[in-house]
């Protein structure tokens, strides 16, 4: 057996034993857990968004099913949750968002959804290793992750205006322009997020690609129901500092004293 062949198998190996003590965890209050390592959960930084995932989606947002994936808010009396989601991070990568939020909004579900399997697989241990950490806080029960491509069916998870927040941190750039119609900002893209964000909510971009950002913003600034934010207002606001920080890329980013070019949009009356 090749080395890399060696390798990928004990990575498999490792991460399916993090798994089993995760999932054995959830059950044992004495359990001592540790955050799952990312090493294990190897996949490629970028996943095609038009090709066939094979993912399910809800008919609606009323037959999903969200009790599994925020248990710390379901009801006792109804087994339903009491709250819907509000804030969703659109390709959320290893979590690093949603773990920085989460103690920002505690009242508040907030939800990552991210289309790689392996990325999607490491944020769900992540959280649950971080739950069983603070069981005792009972924090980090307002974030969960989902595995869905967010290019499409997104009314199909959230309801006319449900949202107050939705993320872009630092999306695939695809730099060749054959392939810009795959960029997560469109201007039919944008009819749906205005769709699910609420009157006042806020669209967040951050990218350390200036094309990108420029593609960005002025697809924002033609869409007629987005206005965008001062720069006043993105230096008050605490989200923007969570966002510039918190993720891997914006780490990666800081780390080789890049540029990161944010741009935030209120979503406006029709």
């Amino acid at each position: 057996m090749s080395d890399s062949l060696s390798k990928r198998k004990q990575y498999r190996e490792a991460k399916e034993e993090t798994r089993k003590v995760l999932k054995h965890a959830r059950f044992e209050d004495t359990q001592e857990v540790s955050l799952p390592k990312k090493r294990f959960y190897r996949q490629r930084a970028h996943s095609n968004p038009f090709s066939d995932h094979k993912l399910e989606y809800p008919k609606s947002p009323d037959s999903m099913d969200w009790s599994k994936y925020y248990p710390g808010f379901v009801d006792s009396e109804t087994g339903k949750l009491d709250r819907q989601v509000e804030i969703a991070d659109i390709g959320c990568g290893f979590g690093g968002l949603l773990v920085d939020l989460a103690p920002h909004f505690p009242d508040s579900l907030i939800l990552g959804m991210e289309i790689r399997v392996q990325v999607t697989q490491y944020v769900e241990d992540r959280i649950i290793a971080l739950r069983l950490q603070h069981k005792d806080t009972n924090k980090y029960q307002n974030i969960s992750v989902i595995r869905a491509n967010a290019m499409k069916f997104l009314p199909n998870f959230f309801h006319k205006g449900q949202l107050s927040k939705m993320f872009f941190c630092f999306p695939d750039p695809h730099f060749k322009q054959r392939k810009h119609k795959a960029r997560i900002i469109t201007t039919t893209l944008l009819s749906e997020y205005a769709y699910v964000l609420r009157e006042g909510g806020v669209v967040y971009t951050i990218t350390d690609v200036k094309d990108l950002h420029e593609w960005m913003v002025s697809h924002l600034d033609e869409h007629p129901l987005f206005e965008r934010l001062s720069k006043e207002w993105e230096d008050q606001d605490p989200c923007v500092a969570i966002m510039r920080e918190s993720t891997e890329e914006g780490k990666k980013v800081a780390r080789n004293n890049g540029d990161k070019f944010v741009a935030c949009y209120r979503r406006v009356a029709a």
